[in-house]
């Protein structure tokens, strides 16, 4: 019987503090499977990449791997960038790579985030006074994709809290790429009149994107004061999103892998979306592959940047084919710019005429 072993894979941040709960939500995956290897690995920015991980646990004897990416939703990493680089280490090293499916709309997911935004509401409640469900206002923010299957998967998680929690209205924004972005997104909240508007990023760890979030909501709090606005925490690692990761290590095993092709913009006709049937899958991600956290990325001088599936803006001072496909809607008043930052120089443009972006985590 061939020995398994399991590979998480991250996307990789810029933020150190990003980089610390992915590794921490790796080892806790590591804890909850004694008898296995766990090895992780991240796509771009941060070190070990996914190839270190995969060598660890072929270099344990491992020969049928079990790879899962450590993502919510599944948009252009999950199904192109991951797969290409599992894809050719399969093909070059031999051993046997199942790849299986982001987490998704989970239900254990929805009651992690439940109790996240439970919570931000009993500390409002303790330092400003109660405020009644049907008076408060729920804006769940997701990362944002040039794919609509996963923005309408946030959009679905939106609806499944608001349902479940009972607030009196509840809407979805995105931190960039598609539309409706936070700021105009809460200011849009703000005109509806709820005492309180509760902002939730649906995100699994910290970083640059997640700090914006929250200054954005801050900044448009200043405008409005006689709104109370509040922030409540993303998921990290919630103890029923390791239980959720686990799920899906088990559905590799039992051959239940059911990722949502339906909807998928690289195999059917997607409303908006039709030139994109077909497009080679392949990872866009080489040139910035491992380059470090931080200060750590100075040197490679991001003087563009360019946006893909979720508002993963970063730049370089060298050419290369950026291979991405012109998302249709970069035009629209409430996006899709991601959310500016507050160095010098963060809003950037991006050779291929995307849009402009700052920097991503």
């Amino acid at each position: 019987m061939s020995k398994i072993g399991i590979m998480v894979c991250g996307h990789g941040s810029r933020s150190e503090a990003a980089v610390a709960q992915f590794n921490n939500l790796a080892e806790r995956i590591r804890a909850s499977h004694p008898d296995l290897p766990v090895e992780s690995g991240f796509l771009e920015f941060a070190t070990p990449v996914i190839r270190d991980g995969l060598n660890k646990l072929k270099d344990q004897g491992v020969e049928h791997i079990l790879a899962i990416p450590g993502m919510l939703f599944a948009a252009g990493h999950a199904k192109n960038d991951i797969p290409s680089v599992l894809n050719t280490y399969a093909a070059e090293s031999g051993v046997k790579v199942d790849y299986g499916r982001e987490l998704g709309i989970d239900n254990k997911l929805i009651r992690a985030a439940g109790e996240r935004i439970m919570a931000a509401m009993a500390d409002a409640d303790a330092q400003h006074g109660a405020v009644d469900k049907h008076e408060t206002m729920l804006v769940v923010v997701g990362r944002g994709a040039s794919d609509p299957d996963a923005n309408g998967n946030v959009a679905k998680v939106t609806r499944l809290l608001w349902e479940g929690l009972g607030f009196g209205h509840a809407m979805t924004a995105y931190s960039g790429v598609t539309f409706p972005l936070v700021d105009p997104g809460l200011e849009m909240a703000h005109k509806l009149g709820f005492k309180r508007i509760i902002t939730f990023p649906y995100f699994l760890f910290t970083g640059i994107l997640v700090d914006r979030i929250y200054d954005t909501m801050e900044a448009v709090a200043a405008r409005h004061p006689e709104t109370q606005f509040v922030k409540a925490g993303y998921l990290n690692d919630h103890d029923l999103v390791i239980e959720a990761f686990g799920d899906r290590i088990r559905e590799i095993g039992e051959g239940a892998n059911v990722m949502n092709c339906l909807n998928c913009k690289y195999r059917e006709q997607v409303l908006g979306f039709e030139t994109e049937v077909g497009l080679a899958q392949e990872s866009h991600h080489h040139h910035v592959e491992g380059i470090g956290t931080g200060d750590a990325t100075d040197h490679h001088h991001h003087d563009h940047a360019h946006s893909h599936e979720h508002g993963h803006d970063h730049g370089h001072d060298h050419a290369h084919d950026h291979h991405h496909h012109p998302y249709p809607h970069n035009d629209h008043p409430m996006g899709p710019r991601s959310l500016p930052g507050t160095r010098d120089g963060d809003m950037l443009v991006c050779p291929c005429g995307r849009w402009a972006a700052p920097a991503c985590d």
